[in-house]
């Protein structure tokens, strides 16, 4: 017997494995299976078990879970307790691990991963309000939205600066203690080193058992101040078993400073091989110190580093602007970018940014998308044409009309876009996060064996020998480096997309597009420019109905559709000064055409489908009269008056300029490029041809596209599709990865994995370069660590001294440890300089 339930609670991988042991444990259960992404839980049981004795197992583990039957009605009910969870789960915070180790989870406030340890790291997002404030330099309780003078001290106000990003308050902080770790550690370190000396100085002064007083003294501040979060990174990991990189350094080094103090305090207890030629035990604070401080070293390079992997949505945050320009009532006012609303009219100077999403209502001139298409010629810009936040006007100044403000700007869902998917996982990251799962505990057991080996079979003084390079194993080992492989990897993968024009929704989007070897491509939208132009409207009967008259019943019927075509008939209309008049009983049919009536005549315009779904036949002059167009290209219309065919119109839509390198491209690549549209075959032959494009279909519709797709799935193929209409939508959705044009509509951009903020192929070979250079790069960096570690833990554990004499000092382990994270970030940061066009 199999039941399937809702959990609520689960925000982690480790919630995930904790209610799958738990729901196990229940007595009669013979299997639970817990899916964290869908929060829900399939259990096996021998008979029926109450849903009560569930949640009672959940319960008095001491879980926040919660268990709820599948069903319409829970649903929904389910829905609720997930809203009221959420604080508690995902957190409305915005710090995250830079390993994801939970996922998309996210925190209010800085600190440290309850998995990993490493220090969480800030999204970059838009603030709440971008205005400028003002302060008193005397008394900064003072806070003015604008210049002036303090009433307090009467002094000017100045603008406050901006706070400092957690990252670089990360760094300043980590930086500041390891400088205190220094100079204790350095006096710890001469004094270790200088009894290598034949004629020591410093034991001139006092014997060797007090200079170890002074190591023990000087390592106080470096253990328990300076590096003292490594050691609690260390007691959480053991105490909730995600074990990482500090269980080890805590492990290692506390062994080491224990050992040296226990040493120093009951000298009797150690055997001779732990003494020195004066009696002493010998002590290890300078290993133990100078591990610490050079594991701090690795921290403040790797913050430091950090700042440099989301570099690309900082840039895309300077974008947006402070101030715009008000047009009220013909006077202008300078006014904060929060208080721009939906309608408002703004005038936008020369050089200036552009405040928020809109249309030109008033001028003219030439914009710098570069910013957020990747194109560096600026785009011409007239009355009605769209302008986009954070893009540069030229040197003409315009009215404009705030349509989207806000989180609703292009920039903002740009922003968003490039932070879900710099934190979501690739499919790649599994083999490391499987091997990260083992890690931690071989590394201790190896650390246990080297010590056990060395004690028997060692050379003397072998305790020393095992301690030491049980020590050495312990800090070598360095899991970091393999958590950090692909999600560094991805994040200036991402960024670099999104400078590009190329937005990612999700890593695995990146990853897969890497193994696409078939793209479907629509025409209009796609191809095509997806800006049709009449180019003649004709009647078939002139003594029935003018070309006039046709025109006057198409701009009509069409007045009522979004339709690009739609919208080219009525601007065609309008310009010949055509009368339009209202429609009644207005309706699309998907794929065919639109119907409505007008003045009292029932009209059905569209394709051939459309006439028979309007049960209006076509005669095979009027066919051939049609074809005579469409074999250039174009698109044409039939018009339906009555049930009768009386009229025609013909579309162009000129190819966009890039697409025929861009397929060319592709093709050179090894990708099968398939053009499907639901124009007729004429028009996509011609399409097809100046295409140089062997594969096509015509006349598809919606659901014809989506079993295209599911075909070519079946027969093996990875399939990308790319298109820009709600028709696209469901084929878009299928597909393995789904591309839509930032130029088509909104649901088709939500059913996508990828979108192209110009809206032309040529984004596709980005999408698909930025893809080949992200993923060698991802695989470049588990080499590394993998690697790495491979030969780091024997060597630390002494397999090359019995032949070569040579041995790993555990200081050069952390030194080695510290630079493996590093250069895993350093690695992934060449990808800022990787071109994709």
């Amino acid at each position: 017997m199999r039941h399937t339930y809702k959990i609520h609670g689960m925000t982690c991988k480790g919630c995930q494995n904790h209610v799958e042991k738990t729901l196990t444990n229940v007595e009669g259960v013979t299997s639970a299976s817990v899916n964290l992404e869908k929060a829900e839980a399939t259990i096996e049981m021998d008979s029926h078990i109450p849903m009560q004795k569930f949640q009672d197992a959940l319960k008095n583990d001491g879980g926040t879970y919660s268990i709820h039957k599948q069903g319409k009605h829970h649903h929904k009910k389910d829905s609720a307790s997930a809203k009221k969870q959420k604080p508690k789960g995902k957190g409305t915070g915005t710090f995250y691990c830079p390993m994801h180790c939970e996922g998309d989870k996210t925190y209010e406030k800085p600190g440290d991963c309850p998995v990993c340890g490493m220090d969480l790291v800030e999204e970059q997002k838009l603030a709440a309000t971008t205005s400028e404030q003002w302060t008193c330099p005397m008394h900064p309780e003072i806070v003015k939205d604008g210049p002036g003078d303090c009433p307090i001290c009467g002094m000017d106000l100045v603008p406050m600066e901006p706070d400092i990003s957690s990252e670089e308050k990360t760094y300043k902080k980590l930086l500041k203690k390891f400088w205190i770790a220094v100079a204790f550690t350095l006096p710890i370190f001469l004094i270790a080193m200088s009894e290598f000396l034949s004629d020591n100085p410093l034991f001139n002064l006092m014997s060797q058992r007090y200079w170890n007083w002074v190591q023990l003294a000087l390592s106080l501040p470096v253990v328990f101040y300076a590096t003292w979060m490594f050691f609690e990174r260390a007691y959480r990991s053991i105490v909730t078993w995600n074990l990482n990189m500090f269980t080890l350094i805590g492990i290692g080094t506390g062994v080491a400073w224990l050992f040296s103090v226990f040493g120093m305090l009951l000298p009797d207890f150690f055997p001779e091989q732990f003494r020195t030629e004066t009696g002493t035990v010998f002590v290890y604070y300078e290993a133990t110190t100078v591990i610490l401080t050079l594991v701090m070293l690795g921290q403040v390079l790797e913050a430091r580093a950090h700042s440099k992997t989301n570099s690309a949505v900082k840039e895309l945050l300077k974008l947006a602007p402070n101030k715009a320009i008000k047009v009220v009532d013909g006077t202008e006012e300078e006014v904060s970018i929060d208080q721009i609303g939906k309608g408002d009219i703004l005038r936008v100077k020369p050089g200036d940014k552009i405040p928020v999403d809109g249309k030109i209502t008033e001028g003219e001139t030439t914009v710098d998308e570069s910013m957020i298409t990747g194109e560096p010629i600026p785009v011409n810009k007239t009355v009605s044409d769209k302008v986009s936040s954070g893009t540069i006007n030229g040197n003409q100044s315009f009215l404009m009309k705030a349509e989207k403000v806000g989180s609703d700007t292009l920039l903002s869902q740009i922003i968003k876009m490039v932070n879900d998917a710099s934190r979501s996982r690739a499919p790649i990251q599994k083999l490391a996060d499987i091997v990260s799962g083992y890690f931690v505990p071989i590394v201790v057991i190896i650390s246990i064996i080297t010590f056990g080996v060395w004690s028997i079979w060692g050379p003397e003084p072998a305790y020393v020998y095992a301690l030491v390079n049980a020590i050495a194993v312990l800090i070598i080992a360095c899991p970091c480096a393999l958590g950090l492989a692909t999600p560094m990897s991805i994040m200036v993968g991402v960024g670099k997309g999104a400078q590009n024009g190329v937005l990612i929704k999700n890593a695995e989007a990146l990853e897969k597009m890497d193994k696409v070897d078939t793209l479907i491509v629509d025409k209009t939208g796609t191809i095509t420019e997806g800006k049709p132009t009449v180019e003649k409207v004709g009647s078939f009967d002139d003594k029935q109905f003018s070309e006039s008259e046709i025109l006057y019943f198409i701009a009509s019927l069409n007045s009522s559709s979004e339709h690009p075509l739609a919208e080219a008939t009525v601007k065609y209309g309008k310009e010949q000064k055509t009368e339009i008049s209202k429609t009644e009983n207005f309706s699309a049919v998907t794929g065919k055409g639109v119907e409505g009536t007008v003045d009292g005549k029932k009209l059905d315009l569209g394709n051939d489908r459309m006439m028979e779904y309007a049960n209006a036949s076509i005669s095979s002059e009027m066919k051939q009269e049609a074809q005579s167009f469409q074999k250039q290209g174009k698109t044409v219309s039939y018009l339906s008056i009555d049930g009768m065919v009386s009229g025609y119109v013909v579309i162009g839509d000129k190819i966009k300029k890039t697409s025929a390198n861009a397929i060319k491209e592709l093709q050179e690549k090894g990708i099968d490029v398939i053009m499907l549209t639901g124009d007729n075959h004429d028009t996509a032959q011609a399409v097809a041809s100046e295409l140089n494009l062997a594969d096509f279909k015509a006349s598809m519709l919606p659901e014809d596209k989506l079993k295209a797709v599911e075909k070519l799935q079946s027969e093996g193929k990875s399939v990308a599709m790319a298109g820009d209409g709600i028709n696209d939508a469901p084929a878009l959705a299928k597909s393995d990865v789904g591309i839509a044009m930032g130029t088509g509509t909104d649901v088709a951009i939500e059913s996508a994995a990828i979108t192209l903020v110009k809206g032309d192929l040529q984004g596709i070979v980005k999408a698909r370069n930025l893809s080949d250079a992200v993923m060698i790069n991802i695989k470049q960096n588990l080499f590394f660590a993998f690697i790495y570690n491979t030969l780091g833990v024997p060597i630390a554990a002494g397999v090359l001294y019995p032949v070569f004499g040579l041995l790993l000092s555990p200081m050069i382990a952390a030194l080695a440890m510290s630079f493996s994270s590093v250069s895993v970030i350093a690695n992934a940061l060449r990808l800022r300089t990787k071109r994709i066009d």
